[in-house]
């Protein structure tokens, strides 16, 4: 059985498996047709997410005063950033998306470091060459952010659709399988 299955197969039925990858395809697909107008969408989600999550980490307080004044720096944060984001959405995607590219690159780096010196503690001169890959990319990310940020949506829709065809794949392995459990065995 493959990991996607032993790890959730108990929680999820095959069909919502199904149902899972078709709906991640189709947004893939829609990231790869429309990927201006569906990265301005996702800026415009994250805008109405910020203002929502600054009001409830606001009321928040009333219900949990731990950490009173960590939550009310991060509400008051949410809700200047929302709504900002929110004005100028067409803006707001090109700052967004840069940044977060940016942070991709950096964790890029890390991560190859890392991996660098897992190579070096003899992991072998594969996970080597991957990190330094890695370690590149990174860099080509933060030194040229607007370029990642225009491949952004372009990236992101071949990782649904693979991630969505896997899962549909995995969801007929997993009614495969279960049906094969439930079949009485036949005893000679």
């Amino acid at each position: 059985m493959g990991s996607y299955a032993s790890s959730r197969a108990e929680a999820l039925p095959w069909w919502l498996v199904l149902v899972e990858g078709i709906v991640v395809v189709l947004l893939g697909l829609v990231l790869l047709v429309a990927p201006g107008a569906s990265l301005v969408l996702l800026v415009w989600l994250l805008g109405i997410y910020l203002l929502i999550a600054g009001i409830l980490r606001i009321v928040g307080i009333f219900l949990d005063s731990s950490y009173w004044g960590w939550k009310l720096a991060a509400g008051i944060l949410c809700l200047v950033a929302g709504p900002a984001i929110l004005s100028n959405p067409l803006w707001s995607t090109a700052v967004v998306s840069t940044w977060l590219v940016v942070l991709v690159g950096f964790l890029a780096m890390l991560q190859g470091a890392a991996g660098l010196v897992v190579a070096f503690q003899g992991g072998g001169w594969g996970i080597g060459a991957l990190s330094v890959l890695g370690i590149l990319f990174g860099l080509f990310l933060v030194i040229n952010p607007l370029i990642g940020a225009a491949t952004l949506t372009l990236v992101l829709a071949i990782v649904m659709l693979i991630g969505g065809v896997g899962a549909v794949v995995q969801a007929f392995r997993m009614r495969r399988e279960g049906a094969a459990a439930q079949q009485p065995r036949r005893v000679r």
